[in-house]
This record gives structure tokens, sequence and C-alpha cells, in this order.
């Protein structure tokens, strides 16, 4: 069975595993501020921030932001439901929009429609690792400044709506020479176990603030607010006579391990000479071998001002029901090749549609989910193994639509 997307682990992440084991110091400590300073350094963004799982992460920044009962948050309708539950932990309304046809992303023109006064922050999803319009998004917020009501010190330096990006898919993505994490306000990425780099589970925040903030200090207050509200960590309780410290705020627990950072640090280190170029050659030859039926809607992750981070290659098959693409993946397992779907759109959900939402209200996000079959991409998949897909999924279509 060819499986859909196993992290790469190898000796060399052991080895570093190990030597975090056998040092004594496995929380958060040396390797986490070290990945922090390294992650920051890759990214050209200002700070950033380790933490144990993206969705802490975003969940963290809405906080920091004010976001609560009363206040509107904008995000796709096409994305995982840890994007719009963050939304209901604050007590928010969810403000859900429609996708592009063509990327999956969400669509600027839609978004500037679903804009009130009560809109506190645009939550923009980078799907399958192929960045958002981030300048028309930017643009897009200082235009409607002026609808802005802040309530909060926070909103009050910012003065307009916050852009918090959803980068859970795109490390590692560009966008007019610039990488994702520095394209807008805040970024947060994922570094789960099938994300193009892990730490096991693990996420960061990419702080990249306008003037007059201080992201330092923001940083620092994010470190407190994510350990307890405790005014030290660990790493700073250690030096000698500094046990004492203080409880300043009733705070969170979501803090990256040094065994996590130890994961990153080589995942980073090797991110563009070896997996970037490994999942850049297996988005070609899914291309080239696509690209040949008609039935085949190639997914776009390279434009003249966007480069994909190749995390997810998103097939779409033309003309077909959500039921025959079904058929369609269930022949494909048959072959023994593992797929995937990215991802059942969040007002498709049980929980979601007792809020009152319903897909009918986001067309193309419904025709781009009931058409979609995601295709493994990982570093382990050789030549061999992505001729094997190709051939199972040529063959599942032939028999479902034929």
């Amino acid at each position: 069975m060819i499986p859909f997307s196993p992290p790469h682990i190898d000796q060399k992440i052991i080895d570093e595993v190990t030597k975090v084991l056998k040092s004594g110091w496995i929380t958060t400590g040396p390797r986490t501020k070290l990945f922090e300073k390294e992650l920051t350094r890759y990214c050209g963004n200002k700070n950033t921030l380790c933490l144990n799982s993206a969705t802490a992460g975003l969940e963290i920044m809405l906080r920091w932001f004010g976001v609560q009962e009363g206040d509107e948050v904008i995000l796709p309708a096409y994305t995982y439901s840890a994007t719009a539950n963050v939304v209901v932990h604050c007590g928010a309304k969810i403000v859900f929009v429609d996708v592009n046809p063509t990327d999956f992303n969400i669509s600027v023109s839609n978004i500037e429609k679903a804009i009130t006064s009560k809109t506190k922050v645009i939550m923009p999803v980078d799907f399958g690792g192929h960045v958002c319009d981030y300048d028309e998004l930017n643009a897009l917020v200082v235009k409607h400044k002026d609808k802005f009501i802040p309530q909060t010190e926070e909103q009050k330096i910012l003065g307009r709506i916050l852009i918090l990006s959803d980068s859970a898919h795109s490390f590692g993505a560009s966008y007019k020479g610039k990488k994702a994490g520095s394209l807008t306000d805040v970024s947060v990425f994922s570094f789960h176990a099938v994300k193009n780099l892990t730490t096991a589970e693990g996420g960061s925040v990419a702080l990249n603030l306008p003037a007059p903030f201080d992201n330092e200090a923001v940083y620092k207050a994010l470190c407190i607010k994510t350990l307890h509200g405790q005014d030290k960590d660990a790493l700073a309780k250690t030096q000698k006579g500094n046990w004492k410290y203080d409880i300043v705020e009733a705070g969170y627990k979501c803090n990256m391990t040094d065994i996590m950072a130890a994961i990153g640090l080589v995942e980073l280190e090797r991110y563009d000479s070896e997996t970037s170029k490994v999942r850049e050659h297996i988005f070609k030859q899914y291309d080239a071998a696509f690209s040949q039926f008609d039935w085949a809607q190639l997914p776009e992750y390279k434009t003249k001002d966007k480069t994909s981070c190749y995390h997810l290659y998103a097939l779409r098959i033309k003309g077909v029901t959500e039921d025959q693409r079904d058929a369609i993946i269930k022949e494909i397992f048959d072959c023994d090749v593992s797929v995937n779907v990215h991802f059942i759109p969040v007002p498709m959900m049980t929980y979601y549609k007792g809020l009152g939402y319903t897909i009918k209200d986001y067309p193309v996000t419904y025709d781009n989910f009931s058409r979609e079959i995601s295709l493994p991409v990982y570093f382990d998949l050789t030549d061999e193994m992505v001729k094997t897909v190709i051939a199972a999924v040529v063959a599942s279509v032939k028999k479902v639509i034929s």
C-alpha cells in the first residue's frame, strides 16, 4: 500500500532527538529558542514564537488582539475546521466567504463584500502551499480602515482589521520574492506530521506587525500568555538564584518542546536543498502525466508572482459529481494507493450546520471540493511509486466515468 503522507524520519533526526533526550533538557529550552531564530531568518519576518500547534497559534493571536463576542472574523468556507474552531472559542461570529475557482484560496472580492464595522480579523488560508493574494489583502484592510471600530489597545495601535494568515500549508512558499511568514501582519505555520516541515506536532507564529508595534515586545508578551501567564520560563529559572516567578495573567499552556524543535532544526536545514526539490519533482511528474487527459484539472502552484511549497497536489476531475469522485477514490484505494480530500468544507460539518451555515451559500467551494482528490506527495515517494499512483488514478477515473 502506498501511504498518503508519512514523515521523513532518518538517522540524522533520530540522532538529534537522542542528543536532546540525553541532554536532560527536553521541554522548552535552547533548541526551541534557536529554532525560533532560524525560522525568523528563513522567513524574513520580525519575530517568531514556536508553539505546540498551529491551532494554538491562531487562537492565541485572536485573543491577543482582543477578539470577543460581538466581533466578526472573515475566513474561507474552504478550510479545515481548526481555522473556524478558534473563532468559536473566542466567542466571535464566523463570516465565511467563497473561494477562487482557480486556486482554492479566499476570494478578495468576496471578502470586501463581507466587511462590516464588526470585522476585526481576516483569516486567509494558503491552500495546499499556494499563497493568497497578499498585496490585495493588505491594501483592502487599509482601504476599509474607516469602518474599523477598535475596542482594545492592540486594535487602537493597528487602527484597522488584522490579517491573520492561516499559513499551515505554506511554509517555504513565496510571493513576489518574499517568503510566507513575511507577507502580512501575522502568519501561523503548522509543523504537524503530514506537513512539508514537521516537528511531529507543533507550529509557529510569524510576527510581522507594522510600526509602531514592537514585535520583540509582542513576542515576549506571547511567551508569557502561552505559558500559564508565568513571567519566567523554565530556562530563565535555571539561572542562579532566579527561581522566583509570578503569574501575571491567566495564560495558556501551548509551548513547544526541545524534542520537537530538534526535529524542526534538521528539517529546516535541508528544506530548500532537499525537501522542496523532491516535492517539486513529484508535482512535475503528475503534471506531465495528467495534462494528457481532458478530464484532469491540474492544480495551480506556480505563477509569475507565486511559487508554492508543493504541499498538496490537489487534482480535480472535470464534470464529475461528489458521488462519482468518491467512487473514483474507492477504486484508487482498491489499487493499494492512498489518497485524500482537502477539505470537507466547514459549512458541511454537523456542528457548523447547527449554527445555521449551509454549503449552498458557497458554490465555488462546493464545486472545488466535490471534484478534488489529493495525491501522495512526500520525500520517500519514489519515481516508481509515482508511476503506480498515476496508473491507479487513470484507471480509476476511466472505470467510473467511461
